[in-house]
Formats: structure tokens, sequence, C-alpha cells
């Protein structure tokens, strides 16, 4: 028996039984959320962040670099036009000098209050006095100036990129190249607790110290491609921000990581790993790496702008960013990892804590002794790019908008957060929502719903939900994407443990596919190997005596002839695929139905399995299609249980095998020639074979040129016969793989 089948699917609509809520109570269910004003700590609890005051509107692309100098105003510089900004004490803000380069990516203010800043691509370093006078200070020849730092004997020290080099210049602008790194970029620079340099570096986020002139220890090899920042906390702890895991290439340049294709290796590198340093750690103790020969890296384009959005290219399963922390002794821990968010600076403040800023809107989290992280604010903008203290207040530099923003130390008066969009998988009926607010203060709790996966203006508008926080009624429109907003305001108000529940649309199942096929039945199974072989082997078997005839059909009184039996005991084996979009418990029914017949007929009801075997005879020779219908009855009221059915295509089964006739048999000395006849009831023939006194079988081609008919004729000639008697058989198949069989034995004339 063989099958042939297709498959359709169809579906309907109806409201399901049971409840669904969807909770927000932890830390990552809230912070997938917008935050305006609002602030969440670790426990997953939103009260007011600190209030945020606009210092700087540059209407530039981002704000690179700031720095605070003696007076106290502060320093930032921007891209885009490569202007300098300086903002008073008083938070007024105004030009002070403007680059012939698009892109200041770093300033450093003076003891004496002269500020540096690097302007790039065609890296100059210039000095502007307190009155605003600008001169050149160091041109060191390289393409960009990524960072600066500034020692206690005055000297400055110069990161730059392509080529990635560490210079130190003296305070009359004398420069010399201090280290050589291989790198792309050296785009991160620090003085640790005993005066000595950080240099942090991309391509292959390699931090270094370097503790003299061409003399540099590798601190820490990151997995990561660039090191962003370097902080130095009081106590000497160093922390590096490592960004860049999920970056392939950005479409224009913003820093290092997007100024070229991410490559981990540009260039080749050897390591030596001293003996008491060979201990497979994370720190590298002992490891310097150097170029192995020193090759230019490949210089790239030069920047003319910056694009405020930047699409970029995800790597499934990397880190896009890291926060390092290098002990005393050199050991690394990992303090701070995000699949989701680059790290761009960060902090380390006196009180023990870090805070480090990151591109998701402008995110600013805090890092207590337990380095479980804090969301205290959220700017709004695409990128935070810089933070620095300023007293008692923190400042964060965006880019997107060319903003600089200063958080109190009060709360805001208000804020408001806004929920992911939950997908309820189905049309939903909505119901009540329940929430805890503690502390002083209100909240104000808003809904919206559509039906596409982001909202747009075939949403639903914001519409507040009806009562109090122990059952509130939500208004908006039956949907399958819901969102909530709210607002808190007041002295010092607490949301936590926000449940909405709603009852999701009843799907109906799938039936995905139908397969009809034979097995051998346990029976037949149980047999021994060689008769189970033989029974495969050949739909019929036939004894052949001397007298030309089927033994099979006579009757011995003698020692009797042994007949091997037709292979027995197949069945028919039907089975499904089916799932439900709910997840409901399904039973399934099969019926079957006659080719040409109009009535199903059921073969078995309420299965919870979805196979079944039938013995082969219960359907004669022909052609038939099956029906499963599949049910979530078990998982629903009887009035809001859905089905979905499918059928099969024909499925031919056909168990007798073609007639096959010799209607002419002819031997002339060496040479017989047969003419066969074969045809079949039910499909077309598809194999002629004969074999000669038992050898292998040889393929024969109908007398028309193809074997594609019920019906077909076959001429045979066998050349080469030795003297005496030969027996041919003749075997022949049809589409099922039944065989027929007959023989001729060709006698000498």
């Amino acid at each position: 028996m063989r099958v042939l089948l297709a498959a359709c699917v169809a579906a309907g609509v109806a409201f399901a039984s049971t409840t669904t809520t969807w909770e927000m109570n932890s830390w990552q269910d809230f912070v997938r959320g917008r935050f305006t004003g609002i602030a969440l700590d670790r426990d997953g609890r939103l009260a007011l962040a600190p209030a945020m005051k606009p210092l700087l509107a540059a209407g530039q692309t981002a704000v690179w670099s700031v720095t605070r100098a003696p007076d106290g105003s502060v320093y930032a510089g921007t891209g885009n036009r490569g202007k300098l900004y300086r903002i008073n004490r008083d938070g007024k803000a105004s030009e002070v000098w403007t680059a012939d380069q698009p892109e200041i990516f770093a300033v450093l203010a003076a003891k004496n209050g002269d500020v540096y800043a690097g302007a790039s691509p065609d890296g100059s370093v210039w000095r502007i006095d307190t009155a605003g006078k600008a001169t050149e200070f160091f041109h060191p020849g390289a393409k960009y100036i990524w960072s600066l730092a500034l020692a206690p004997d005055g000297a400055l020290y110069v990161g730059t990129g392509a080529p990635a080099n560490v210079y130190r210049v003296d305070s009359s602008g004398h420069g010399e190249l201090w280290y050589e790194s291989g790198q792309g970029h050296v785009t991160a620079l620090a003085l640790d607790s005993q005066g000595r340099v950080l240099a942090g570096t991309e391509p292959n986020g390699i931090l270094y110290r370097l503790t003299g002139k061409g003399k540099a220890f590798v601190l820490y090899n990151a997995n990561l491609p660039e090191i962003r920042a370097i902080a130095v906390a009081p106590g000497g702890a160093i922390y590096a921000a490592a960004m860049g895991g999920s970056l392939t290439a950005r479409s224009t340049a913003q820093m290092p990581v997007s100024m070229t294709p991410m490559s981990v290796t540009v260039t080749a590198t050897s390591t030596t790993v001293s003996p008491a340093d060979a201990t497979g750690g994370s720190t590298q103790s002992g490891t310097e790496i150097k170029p192995s020969a020193p090759a230019k890296p490949a210089a790239p384009a030069a920047v003319q702008s910056v694009m405020p959005s930047t699409p970029v290219t995800e790597v499934s399963g990397v880190e896009k960013s890291a926060l390092f922390r290098v002990n005393a002794d050199n050991t690394v821990e990992t303090i701070w990892t995000s699949k989701d968010e680059n790290i761009y600076d960060v902090l380390a403040r006196g009180d023990g804590d870090l805070l480090i800023s990151t591109d998701a809107q402008g995110r600013i989290y805090r890092l207590g002794a337990n380095r479980k992280a804090a969301l205290i604010a959220q700017t709004g903008e695409g990128e935070a790019t810089r933070l620095l203290l300023d007293g008692s207040a923190l400042l964060a530099a965006t880019a997107e908008n060319g903003r600089v923003f200063e958080l109190e130390n009060e709360a805001a008066a208000g804020g408001t957060y806004e929920s992911p969009v939950h997908d309820s998988g189905a049309i939903a009926r909505w119901g009540t929502m329940t929430w805890r607010l503690t502390g002083h203060g209100a909240v104000r709790m808003e809904t919206r719903s559509g039906n596409s996966a982001r909202p747009d203006n075939t949403w639903s508008d914001w519409q507040p939900i009806q009562g109090g926080s122990e059952g509130a009624k939500l208004v908006s429109p039956n949907a399958r994407y819901v969102q909530w907003r709210a607002a808190l305001n007041g002295a010092s108000p607490v949301l936590e443990n926000v449940v909405l529940a709603y009852l999701p649309q009843n799907s109906p199942p799938v039936v995905r596919s139908i397969s009809v096929s034979t097995q051998a039945s346990s029976t037949t199974a149980q047999k021994s190997t060689a008769a189970s072989s033989t029974a495969q082997n050949a739909a019929y078997s036939i004894t052949v005596t001397d007298t030309g005839t089927d033994a099979s059909s006579q009757t011995s009184s003698g020692t009797p002839t042994q007949t091997l039996s037709r292979a027995g005991g197949s069945q028919i084996q039907i089975s499904w695929q089916a799932d439900d979009p709910d997840s409901d418990h399904l039973v399934y029914s099969l019926w079957f139905r006659p080719e040409g017949g109009e009535r199903w007929m059921l073969i078995r009801s309420n299965m919870n399995e979805n196979t079944l075997l039938l013995d082969s005879d219960v359907l004669a020779d022909g052609r038939y299609y099956f029906r499963v219908i599949a049910s979530d009855r078990p998982s629903n009221p009887p009035e809001a249980a859905r089905e979905t059915d499918l059928v099969s295509s024909p499925v031919l089964i056909d168990n007798t095998p073609p007639m096959v006739s010799i209607r002419r048999a002819d031997r002339n000395g060496s040479v017989a020639e047969l003419d066969v006849d074969a045809h079949d009831a039910q499909s077309a023939l598809r194999r002629c074979e004969y074999s000669l006194d038992a050898g292998p079988w040889l393929p024969v081609e109908a007398v028309d040129g193809l074997t594609d008919s019920p019906q077909e004729q076959f001429h045979i000639r066998v050349e080469h016969l030795s003297p005496g008697e030969h027996l041919i058989a003749v075997r022949v198949y049809d589409s099922a793989g039944n065989a027929g069989l007959a023989k001729y034995v060709a006698r000498p004339e």
C-alpha cells in the first residue's frame, strides 16, 4: 500500500472562558517602559525622579564632551558644527569658540582656567584661554582626538585615533609619542590613584596602564570592542565601561566603534604571558599586547555630520555593553552587563555609588554597593553621552538634540510612566486593573488599546480608568494590544504591583497536517528477520514447478511443495499534527469518505491521541478522503468551544497487484523473446523487470517507451542462452508498490 496526500485548514471565532492577568511587579517588568520624570528602583517600584533642568540646547547633533572649570562654569564640546559652549554658574549658556572641524570629542579644563579642546577629523588640540582666545596647541598628525587627561605636573595626555597613540604634551605645546598601542583608536584616558595613565582602546577592547614612555601593562582585555570610558574611584578601584558587542556597522560615525566596521582583530598581535600569570584567569596580568608587525590601520572616512539616529545590525546572543571593575590586585569583576543598551559613560561618586549612562532614551542608572542598578532618570534623548558632577548636582550631556541637563537633588513635582505594550495574543475583553500606591502623593491611571503592534493613530485615545486601585474598570475598546500610563504627583508617591485582567478571545485550534501510511502489524513485526525481509521484498511469492504452473493452486498427495505466502497483517496508520494558540487541551474525531461519496463516516471520536491504526482490510481498494476535526471543548464551555477540521487530498488504497500474462513466448537457439501484457485495476504501472534463472532483476521499458498507464505491453529479448532449460520470471509493479508476476520456461527446440 502507498499513500498520496495534501492538506487545507479552516478557522473560526469565539471568546474563551479563562480570565488572564498581565502583572508588572519586578524590575524587568517595568524597565522596558518609558520614563518621564520617573525613577525605578531595583525592587520594581516607580517613584518621582530628580528634577531635571535643561542647561544647554545647542541645536547640534550631539554634545560629545563636558568639563568643569575651576570657576564652576561648565564647557561642552559638540558635534556637527564643532562648537564649544560655556555654561556659567547661573545656568546661562553661551558660545565660546567654533572649531574648523565638525566634531569636538574631548574637552578638558586646566587649573588656570584654560580649556583644551580636541577637534576632529583633522586631529588638533586647541587651547582656549579665559578670554575666549583659541590657539592651536598640539597637532599630532592623527585623524581623531578622542580623549584628554591632565597630569598633576601639568602635562597633557592626548589619546588619538588612526593611529591609536598616546602623546604627552608639556605646557609649551611640545609633544612626544608616549605609547603606540597598535589598535585603531585610543578612546578613553584617565589617571589612576598613583598618577599613572590609563588608556582604553578600540577595536580589541584593551585597557592599558602606562608606566612610562613606551611601557604599558594590559590590565584587561574585554570581550567587547571598545573601552568607552574609564573612572577611578576614591579608593583606587578602576572602572571601565565597554561597549559595541552587538554592533557590526553604523551608517554614520558617532564614536570610534561607529567610525569603522567592527572588527575584533584589526592588526595582528602577539601575546606574551609570564609564567606567574599563566593561570587562565580573566585579569590577564603580565600580558603585553603589541603589534607583531606594525601595520597602518585603515583610515576611516572623514566625518562631516553625525545623524541623530544610527541604525545598527544586531548579532544575536552577544552582550552590547558591560562595566568592569579592576581591583588593586589586578583581578577583574564584571559588575553590570546589558544585551539591550550601550553604556556611554561611568562616574564614580565619593559615596561609593556608580553612575552610568546609556543609549536607551538617554538613561542614567545608579549602582550601589550591592551592584544592583536603579534607574534614576531618563532624559528622553537618543544617548546620554557624558556625565559630570557639578558640586552636588549631576550633569548629563546627550546626543540626538545636543543638550545638557542638570539633575537636581529635589524630586520633580510630577512625572509619567508609560508601560510597554502588552500582546494578549488575540482580541481581548478588558476587565479591571489594580495597583499598590504608597508614600505621599497621587496617581492617575490611563489605558489605550489597538490592533497594531506599535501604537499609532489607529489606537484608541488615552482614557482614564473608572474607579480606585482595588478594581478600576478599563473603558478602552476590545483589542489585541493594550498599554497603561501612570501620572504620579505629590511629595513622594510610590507605585508598584500593577495587575490588569482580561478575557482573551478563544482562538480556534489548527490542524496542520494529515499523514496516512502503512506499517506492519504487531504480529508481523514479531516474525523472524529473514521471513520479514522476504515478505517486504515481494508482494507475491510463488513456486514454479517444471510443468510451468503455480504450485499454490494444486493439491499434492506426495511431498508437498513449500509455498511462501503473500505479505499480510499490514495496518493503515493515520496521524495528524494540531495545536492551539491558547494552549487549550484538544480532542479529535476522525472521519472518512470514499471518492465519489457524499457522506462522511465516523471512524472514532473523543480521541486524545493524534494517531490511529486500522487493519488494512477494513477499506477496499479505491480512493478515500480522511477528515480530522480538532476541538478545544475540554478547556472551554460548550458555547465558547471552537473546532477546526482538515481534509486530506485523495488517498489511494491499493492492495491488489497487477495482472501479468505472457501473450507470446518463443525460443530460437540462444535467444528467447517474450511479449508481456500487464494491467492494474486501481493505479498506473510504474516498473517492469525480468530475472533469468533466479538471477538479478533487469529493467524493461514499455513498448510505447513509458511505463505510465494502467495497461502496458512489454517486449523482452534474452540472448546468449546456454543449452538446456531456463526460467524467465517477469515482475510488474503498480504505483502502490504491489507486484504481479508471470513466468516462462524456455525449453530447447
